[in-house]
């Protein structure tokens, strides 16, 4: 048994400008209770993306029109959180080491093997499982051209990945502000510290501003004696980070 046959109900979308091709996913992903959603191209898919909002996206990275890379490019550019899997023919390594590069969580070869697939879906959905229990302690919201990261759990070395997505979201929204909002029960360990540390100087090196607020009376002390009170400016609430 594989941690694919536990994802009951969760939606996926398969975009393959081959029919039987299609018909064959819609077999093999039907024994593991997703719901599914199929199209023929990748501008139906995109569409098909919008209104649906699947966890994982499967594409052939051959397609007349929009191809998989491009699929790709936009589905990440859309929801960074969404595990796409790319299918690939046995000479087109080249375009797979692409799309990983780009993000995508696999490959799969054609003709596709139900071992393959398996194992795909169980990592696509490692990630996607990994990357929900961060979001449950983070929220991320843009106002006024400040983009507020709002921490409500434990900043640890998984807090990486998200901090790093929202620093992409500011680079492209072309924020100058990041305000990181610490809830009262935020704690941050060790490498929490070196993340956060390297997130500030990463963002100030490309102008782009950082300010704690709200921080505890706990976390202020450790702030101060590991120094990065010194490096960022903290604030008593959200709004005066706001304002200043």
């Amino acid at each position: 048994m594989t941690g694919v046959e536990e994802m009951e109900q969760e939606k996926i979308l398969v975009i393959d400008d081959e029919k039987t091709t299609l018909k064959m996913f819609r077999l093999f992903l039907d024994l593991y209770g997703f719901d599914i959603y199929t199209a023929e191209s990748g501008e139906e898919g995109l569409e098909l993306f919008d209104r649906e909002k699947p966890g994982i996206v499967l594409t052939d990275i051959k397609m007349p029109g929009m191809d998989g890379i491009e699929v790709l490019k936009e589905i990440k550019r859309r929801a960074p959180q969404t595990e796409v899997i790319v299918i690939t023919g046995h000479g087109d390594m080249d375009l797979a080491i692409q799309a990983l590069n780009l993000d995508a969580a696999d490959f799969i070869n054609k003709p596709i093997q139900r071992n393959s697939l398996e194992n795909g879906l169980a990592r696509a959905r490692e990630r996607l499982r990994i990357v929900r229990t961060i979001q449950n302690d983070m929220e991320i919201k843009l106002e006024n051209e400040i983009l507020i990261i709002k921490l409500q759990g434990n900043v640890t070395t998984h807090s990486e990945h998200y901090l790093m997505d929202a620093y992409k979201q500011a680079v492209r929204c072309k924020v100058k502000k990041i305000v990181l909002h610490f809830n009262f029960s935020t704690s941050v360990n060790g490498a929490g510290i070196t993340i956060l540390t390297q997130f500030i100087l990463t963002s100030e090196k490309n102008g782009i501003k950082i300010i704690m607020a709200a921080l505890s009376d706990n976390l202020k002390k450790i702030f101060d004696i590991v120094g990065l009170s010194q490096i960022v400016r903290i604030c008593d609430s959200v709004e005066e980070a706001c304002v200043n």
